[in-house]
């Protein structure tokens, strides 16, 4: 018998009236639907649709307490926008107005008392096979989207990995040790934590962070490993690495490229105006760029450079204490001073390691305390 496809199908049975629900019953366990659920009170549907979530409803238009149009209305209320639960609408009132009503209220179909059994049967095959079909597609549809976003995430993924590598061979132009960029990432994470910012921004700015000289890749090498002073028109060369980074990164997709572009072009800026590219001061300069400018300026100080040697821990923390509020912002150079801040700092330049998520927990509630 078709109608056994179907036979586990879950069917709730609304009318007021004892004598249809036992008759609907009957004809229903007849044909071999046996999930059968009937209620006389037709305030309590909405509850029922939650507990049972119904494949079809067969639902009577004239009911006292609360007529069909109301039920229909808590159901389209308790449905998930994306659930569909089809409805036969019942009534002996054949009027156009009533069918017009009923089906403009939301229900699928509509069927006059009395019916024939034939009739009801076929039209609740169809509604079962209309909700089967509803069900496949929105299965079909989630795993087409979690794929979606598992491959963009992949490409992402593949983008960055691909960024991180350039900035490394850029890094290793100015960094033998190719450090610096993971470590400016950690350190920048790390301030951002002290901040209060959120776990997904914190993560973001680790992720980007790296990239902040990305441009340098397209410095020549006699002004990048000079050892010397700067001509004014090398310096002038210097500075391009700011835009040149940004355009590298510019078009990105994602949220962590899209961020690391605003740090390439905006970590060199001065919380007084006074740095490049756009002289930005004060808060028109990016967080993320300011950030930045303080964990890259910490980490850079500590390391040898062709140029210059390393400089002590303390020299550079005070370096960073005493240039608040003309080339750091002084919020974040505070941070600083925190102990614990100060800790985490000097372990990733220590040991080049990652502090963990509890190290970062332990700074945050030490700063905020």
């Amino acid at each position: 018998m078709t109608e056994l496809r179907f036979a586990d199908a879950r069917i709730l049975i609304v009318d007021d009236e004892e004598d249809n629900l036992r008759a609907l019953s009957r004809i229903l366990r007849a044909a071999g639907y046996h999930a059968i659920t009937t209620t006389a009170d037709p305030t309590a549907v909405a509850a029922l649709h939650r507990e049972l979530d119904p494949d079809l409803v067969l639902l009577d238009l004239h009911m006292d307490v609360l007529d069909g149009m109301g039920v229909l209305e808590e159901l389209r209320r308790a449905a998930a926008p994306e659930q569909y639960v089809p409805v036969l609408m019942l009534t002996g009132d054949s009027s156009p107005e009533a069918r017009r009503r009923a089906l403009a209220a939301g229900a699928s179909d509509f069927v006059t008392k009395p019916f024939e059994m034939d009739e009801v049967l076929l039209r609740i095959r169809n509604l079962l096979e209309t909700r089967s079909l509803h069900r496949k597609l929105t299965a079909q549809n989630q795993l087409l989207e979690s794929r979606v976003a598992e491959r963009t995430a992949e490409l992402d993924d593949a983008h960055l990995d691909t960024l991180e590598r350039l900035a490394l061979a850029a890094e290793f132009r100015d960094d033998e040790t190719g450090w610096h960029t993971e470590r400016v990432g950690e350190a920048a994470a790390v301030l951002a934590t002290a901040l209060g910012l959120p776990d997904e921004d914190v993560f973001l700015i680790r992720r980007a962070a790296p990239l902040h000289d990305v441009g340098k890749i397209g410095i020549p090498d006699s002004v990048l490993r000079k050892p010397g002073a700067l001509t004014e028109a090398e310096w002038r060369t210097m500075k391009q690495h700011t835009t040149i980074g940004a355009r590298i990164l510019s078009g990105g997709r994602s949220r962590v490229i899209r961020l690391a572009e605003q740090i390439a072009l905006s970590h060199h800026e001065h919380w007084n105006g006074a740095g490049y590219p756009k002289e930005l001061a004060g808060d028109s300069i990016p967080l993320v760029g300011r950030l930045v400018m303080v964990a890259d300026v910490f980490d850079a100080l500590l390391s040898d450079r062709v140029y210059r040697t390393a400089w002590p821990a303390e020299q550079v923390l005070n370096y960073i204490r005493d240039h608040a509020g003309r080339r750091f912002d002084p919020r974040i150079a505070k941070l600083c001073e925190e102990p614990a801040v100060r800790r985490s700092l000097l372990a990733i330049r220590g040991h080049g390691s990652v502090p963990s998520d509890a190290a970062r927990l332990t700074v945050a509630r030490a700063v905020a305390s």
